[in-house]
């Protein structure tokens, strides 16, 4: 709810933060997809009812640009991937984009980025193990590499390679 948000001194919506998201809803669905996945794909009709389950392996896949600044929900991540862009990529992109509501003058230069350098500190003086991906690489070659490593990752949990 944009009227809960926060604001700080320079009047900029503070979106960027854990207390902006609805992190406690997420570890919901988290521990719901991790205690029976078949159910929870079911339910939410992304599987068909008669489809069987037996030694079939299941991903789950959490997007989020602070998934790794909660650490309840860090600590249970076999993987991580962080995907890295330059500055002035990172604004170009961002001023391409259209927001509800759109962003104020100064609101990347003063507050996005700023923001997104102290969020990446806090990241890292608190997880380990991140695979750091070239985002000014395709979208084909970073799935590649990620799909991949997911894959060789699943072998180990198997005990196959």
């Amino acid at each position: 709810d944009d009227r809960v948000v926060p604001v700080d001194s320079n009047g900029f919506k503070e979106y960027d933060t854990l207390d902006a998201l609805h992190m406690d809803k997420m570890m919901v669905e988290v521990y719901s997809w991790r205690r029976d996945p078949p159910s929870f794909l079911r339910q939410r009709g992304l599987m068909p009812k008669d489809s069987p389950v037996d030694n079939e392996v299941y991903v789950l896949i959490v997007e989020g640009f602070l998934i790794f600044n909660h650490r309840p929900l860090n600590e249970l991540f076999d993987r991580r991937y962080f995907l890295e862009i330059p500055y002035d990529t990172c604004k170009k992109r961002r001023s391409s984009r259209v927001y509800s509501p759109p962003d104020p003058p100064g609101y990347f230069d003063e507050y996005v980025w700023p923001m997104y350098l102290k969020n990446r500190r806090e990241m890292e003086s608190m997880t380990s193990e991140i695979v750091y991906l070239d985002g000014l690489k395709s979208e084909e070659e970073v799935l590649v590499v990620v799909y991949e490593d997911i894959c060789q990752e699943i072998d180990r949990l198997q005990g196959l390679s």
